[in-house]
Formats: structure tokens, C-alpha cells, sequence
């Protein structure tokens, strides 16, 4: 009975430093993964179907619009605050900090665009679905990779972190420059003008919350009736908040970040997964289909493909060195769990085929296969590279 409770308490003890590490929230957003394709997939399916798009009532739409459209700016929003902060005062501060990281994710981004519209060249309908492979997602990437760390150089995660926060940025100018259908003028002009707003009271030295919340949230509004996808709002807010210091090395924008992180990392980032990732495996989506293989292959192939071959190209050439201490396999189980592209794949393939649930079916069955190969891959990678004798300098736990 003793060595039971010793065994029960060390699961625990594990369990809770998982949930609290890097580990946490990708473990929490896989759960909740598995949980939407276990609805999706049970007599409960037509239930839940209905909870996600029963219309509400007083307020009108239903619970899965209100997470894509609502909670997600709020990801959003943390996003562009993160963004912010390492572009003025973090890893993106300087030509020779960033150059590594935004030539990687530029690559990571264009190879499995290439290698999708390479696969789905000639399907009728497919070609607006090229950018669902292009997204990392970092809960997810570094979950995976605090899993799979030990013994690896700290500069790793550091890597993985910069590249997937300018995937992000990249993202983001994706959604608003080709899955935007029409804008209405006036609702455009007046979100604009609530935007312009905050950025004066940020000019004009103003730093308090109180005043940039209520005008992030009137800009939102503009923004989801000017046919702009309302979450781009959460990025150009975030854009206007304050990030010079007070002179005790703090700011509102810091504030700011460390108050909605953990609210988007571990509530809303796992609902949106809840309500997008569910699937109906054995129904139309066929996963050998023309869409789910372009996608898959794009996240799987492309990613690691355009990540690595971008920085040995870079080292090659000189223009940048790889981060330090970091072997050549180690750099390519990184690569891999970049080809996890849960999240935004997700919110790109519903934006992509909006007119077509099956469409947006098939590309979550390769959203899900892509990511789930890029994620053992990269472990397996990373295991190896961690037991491996032949450590680069500095070798550290990422």
C-alpha cells in the first residue's frame, strides 16, 4: 500500500511540473485534441454538433463563432504583444538577432506552400488552401520540445521560439492580405480610426489599461463588420500599447502579456482546438484524399525541409550561425516540430474553404496527420540528439 501511494504521489509530482513547464499547455491543447475527435466520432456527435452551432440566445451567433471570431482575437491580441515586445526589446532587437530566425521562417513558410500547391496542382477548388501548411504552432512545438529536452542547448528552444513568433507575424499578413473576401469602407474606416486613436493616446503618453481596452474592444466590432477577419484587429491593438519602461522594468505592454498569456495559452487556445479539431474520421474526409495528403505532406515534408535547409544554407554562406552549441540533428528535430501546425493550420483551412464543411473537414484530417508526424518525428529526433556523445558547446537543458 506504501510503494502505491509513493508511485501515485511521484505521478503526481510529474504531472504537476508538466502542467506548470512548457509542457503544460500543449499537453492541455492535446487533450482537448483528443477530446473533439472522440465527440466527433461517438453517438454523441450530433449533440455536440448542435451545442457548437446552436444559435444563442439575447446575444445571437453560436458558441464555435464566438470562439473563432471572439476568443481567438484575444490569442490574437497576445500574439501581436509578444511580437511587440521581441521586435523593440527581445530576439528580434537586431539585424544580426533576427536574421537567422525570420530567414528560417520564411523558408518554413514558402516550401510548404510549394509543397501543397505541388500535390493539389490540378484539383478543382484547392489552390486557396496553400497557406494551411505554413503555421507553426507553439504551444504544441514547445511542448514537445520540453518533452524531449533534456540535454539539449538551451539556444534550441530560443530558435524554435524566434521562428515560430515571425511564423506567426506571417501568418497573420496572410489571413489579412488573401482571406479577406470584401471590405465594407465605413466599418473598415472606423476600426481604423479607433486604432489610429489608441496609437495617439500612446504618442500623447497615456498608460493606463482603462483606456486601451474598451478602444481594442469598439475596434474589434468595427473590424468583424468590415469583412476584415475580426482577429486581426487583436494584432494591430496590441500594436498600439505602450511598451517603454516606467524606469523600474516595467511596462503596461508586459503587464499586459503576463496577464493574457496564461488565459489564451491554457483556456483559450485549448477551446478553439476543442471546437475545431473534432472530425468525423470514418465519414467524407478521406485521408488519402488530393487536400488531406497536400496538406500532411506540406506541414511534414515542407517544414522541416525549408527550416533546415535554410539554416545550413545560412551557415554555409555566412550569413548567419546556427544557434550555438546546436548539432546538425538536433537542428533538424526542431525543423520537424515546426511541421506542427495545429493551431492556425486549423484557423487558416476555415478561413480557406468557408463554403465548403467537407473541404474544411479534409484539411483538418491533414492538419491533424502532418502535425502528429512532425511531433514524433521531432521527439524521436531530439531523444537521439540529447543521447548522442557528439554535443555541440554549451549543451544545456532547452
Amino acid at each position: 500500500m506504501a510503494r502505491t501511494r509513493h508511485l501515485a504521489g511521484r505521478i503526481a509530482r510529474a504531472l504537476s511540473r508538466l502542467a506548470h513547464g512548457d509542457a503544460g499547455a500543449g499537453l492541455i491543447l492535446l487533450a482537448c485534441a483528443a477530446l473533439a475527435l472522440i465527440l466527433a466520432n461517438s453517438p454523441a456527435a450530433p449533440a455536440w454538433y448542435h451545442v457548437l452551432h446552436g444559435e444563442l440566445p439575447v446575444i445571437g451567433h453560436d458558441i464555435h463563432h464566438w470562439i473563432n471570431d471572439g476568443l481567438m482575437a484575444i490569442f490574437f491580441f497576445v500574439v501581436g504583444l509578444e511580437i511587440k515586445r521581441e521586435v523593440l526589446d527581445g530576439e528580434l532587437a537586431s539585424p544580426a538577432r533576427r536574421r537567422l530566425p525570420v530567414i528560417a521562417a520564411i523558408a518554413g513558410m514558402a516550401m510548404p506552400a510549394l509543397v501543397y500547391l505541388f500535390v493539389a496542382r490540378g484539383a478543382p477548388g484547392m489552390a486557396s488552401g496553400w497557406a494551411i501548411p505554413a503555421a507553426t504552432d507553439i504551444a504544441f512545438a514547445v511542448g514537445v520540445l520540453a518533452l524531449a529536452g533534456k540535454g539539449l542547448p538551451s539556444s534550441l528552444r530560443l530558435f524554435l521560439l524566434t521562428v515560430a513568433i515571425v511564423d506567426d507575424l506571417g501568418a497573420v499578413a496572410i489571413i489579412a492580405l488573401f482571406y479577406t473576401a470584401g471590405i465594407d469602407l465605413a466599418w473598415g474606416g472606423a476600426a481604423l480610426a479607433v486604432l489610429g486613436a489608441m496609437a495617439l493616446c500612446n504618442r500623447m503618453g497615456v498608460r493606463k489599461g482603462a483606456v486601451y481596452v474598451p478602444l481594442a474592444v469598439i475596434a474589434w466590432y468595427c473590424t468583424l463588420h468590415s469583412g476584415v477577419h475580426a482577429t486581426i484587429a487583436g494584432v494591430l491593438a496590441a500594436m498600439t500599447i505602450p511598451m517603454k519602461l516606467n524606469g523600474v522594468g516595467d511596462s503596461l505592454l508586459l503587464r499586459m502579456e503576463h496577464a493574457l498569456a496564461p488565459w489564451s495559452a491554457y483556456l483559450i487556445v485549448p477551446l478553439f482546438g476543442l471546437a475545431n479539431a473534432g472530425v468525423a474520421l470514418g465519414g467524407g474526409a478521406q485521408a488519402l484524399g488530393t487536400l488531406p495528403l497536400a496538406v500532411a505532406l506540406g506541414l511534414f515534408i515542407g517544414k522541416q525541409a525549408g527550416i533546415l535547409g535554410a539554416v545550413l544554407l545560412a551557415e554555409k554562406t555566412g550569413i548567419a550561425a546556427r544557434p550555438a552549441g546546436a548539432t546538425t540533428l538536433q537542428l533538424w528535430g526542431v525543423a520537424a516540430l515546426c511541421g506542427i501546425g495545429f493551431t492556425m493550420s486549423l484557423f487558416i483551412g476555415a478561413l480557406a474553404f468557408p463554403a465548403s464543411p467537407a473541404l474544411v473537414d479534409e484539411a483538418k484530417v491533414g492538419v491533424l496527420a502532418g502535425s502528429a508526424l512532425s511531433g514524433a518525428l521531432g521527439f524521436v529526433l531530439l531523444r537521439l540528439a540529447a543521447r548522442s556523445p557528439a554535443q555541440g558547446a554549451g549543451g544545456e537543458q532547452a
